[in-house]
């Protein structure tokens, strides 16, 4: 197979070296790529939101699939235009990417189909939501609809602050205000061939920029899997209360599709309740995930391509993977690109990564490129051995700025006994 992966995070960077592994892959090509999938594939100088040029790009490589990365590629239409051309690829169209593309249609399809979620309303108007906003107690969610990179999101009781926050969005958007709700988050990745499906262990990120999940929001700064506090009975309630349900809605309604099904829920008293969809893996996630996957990741992606995923068996390691990001200085709010990475970990053992993030590379030396540059992912026997590995990997990554949290997976290890 020749594959081509469209992105330039930590993401795609752990795509392409899970896919590198595998016999079946001939050539592997990233677009736009960076420093980190240049070591593992070729790297193509394109735009993946043109999708005219994906297209291109695709037929002059001779290319047998491509997944899509990130959100943006979807919402821009590049899988309308690659199924157009006869070209096999991992992701919805624009449609189905609604599921993502706006929490509206999201909220509309969980409530239309009776899924455990958030109380919500929803408004494109400046004066019902400031109506909303002076009759409103307590401790409310305001969520931009579209996309917003990890950040459209504000949770307050300082009805000041989200009336100001929700106000901003309508200048060019609709929002949701919904119920706060009380729990800890997960993150569940549904990979579907359009009907079948398999699932990959539970994971959880860190969206607060500060320890002890303090702070903005950000695109997640470290990831475990699996989460060590889903139990088994915890995880059957999850599959057969928010996975089988979702999917036989979306079956129901036609906005199935060959890619992946991101679930993000917040584990109540009550019991599981879904938060959002995405329709793509998440970032840092994947860097979590790929490591534990011990079958052969592009067979899957093939199954899924070619609507086998049901006689897929998908082998995974029963070890812990966490990862923590390096961010640069002042991230998530204004931060410098173009640093020189003076340091990373130089004698990697093989339970040890680092997955690059809009890094470049010129003659030898790497630059950063982005607000998150760097994820360093270590796998161990127990979340504790992880947790310690991985902090020293982030130790040895340097340049000016560089920082990171220290408590990636604390919060869950505290509520083990």
């Amino acid at each position: 197979m020749t594959i081509l992966i469209l992105g330039n995070g930590a993401r795609e960077h752990a795509l392409a070296w899970k896919l590198s592994q595998s016999p079946l892959v001939k050539a592997l090509f990233v677009a736009p790529g960076n420093a980190g999938t240049a070591e593992v594939a070729k790297n193509l100088p394109l735009d993946p939101l043109q999708p005219a040029s994906v297209v291109k790009a695709a037929q002059e490589q001779q290319v047998d699939l491509v997944f899509v990365g990130p959100e943006g590629p979807l919402e821009a239409g590049v899988v309308d235009a690659l199924q157009a051309a006869g070209i096999a690829v991992i992701g919805p169209d624009r449609h189905r990417a609604q599921l993502e593309s706006s929490k509206v249609f999201s909220k509309n399809f969980m409530l239309r189909n009776g899924l455990p979620t958030a109380r919500a309303q929803q408004f494109s108007q400046a004066a019902a939501f400031g109506a909303f906003m002076e009759s409103s107690r307590g401790k409310i969610v305001v969520k931009k609809s579209g996309l917003a990179a990890g950040k459209g999101v504000l949770e307050t009781s300082d009805h000041a602050q989200a009336l100001a926050f929700g106000l901003e969005i309508l200048k060019t958007d609709h929002l949701l205000v919904e119920e706060f709700l009380t729990g800890w988050e997960i993150s569940v990745f549904v990979l579907s061939d359009g009907l079948n499906y398999v699932v990959l262990p539970p994971t959880a990120d860190f969206k607060k920029a500060l320890e002890n999940d303090e702070g903005p929001n950000t695109g997640g700064m470290g990831a475990i899997c699996p989460v060590p506090t889903v139990t088994p009975e915890l995880w059957q309630r999850v599959l057969a209360e928010a996975v089988e349900p979702t999917v036989r809605a979306l079956n129901k309604e036609g906005l199935n599709y060959k890619g992946v099904i991101f679930i993000g829920l917040m584990i109540t008293a009550e019991g599981p309740k879904i938060l959002e969809y995405n329709t793509r893996f998440g970032d840092p996630e994947t860097q979590v995930l790929m490591p534990l996957i011990e079958s052969d990741f592009a067979k899957l992606l093939k199954a899924m391509a070619e609507g086998t995923v049901a006689e897929y068996h998908l082998e995974m390691s029963r070890n812990v993977a966490l990862g923590v990001v390096v961010a640069a200085g002042g991230y998530p709010g204004a931060y410098r690109e173009g640093a020189s990475v003076t340091g990373l970990p130089t004698e990697l053992p093989g339970r040890l990564q680092v997955f690059h993030a809009s890094t470049t590379g010129l003659a030898g030396q790497v630059f950063t490129g982005g607000g998150r540059c760097f994820t360093v992912v270590s796998v161990e026997g127990s979340p504790q051995a992880a947790q310690e590995a991985a902090l020293a990997g982030c130790a040895e990554v340097r340049f000016d700025g560089a920082w990171y949290r220290k408590d990636i997976g604390t919060k869950f290890l505290g509520r083990l006994t």
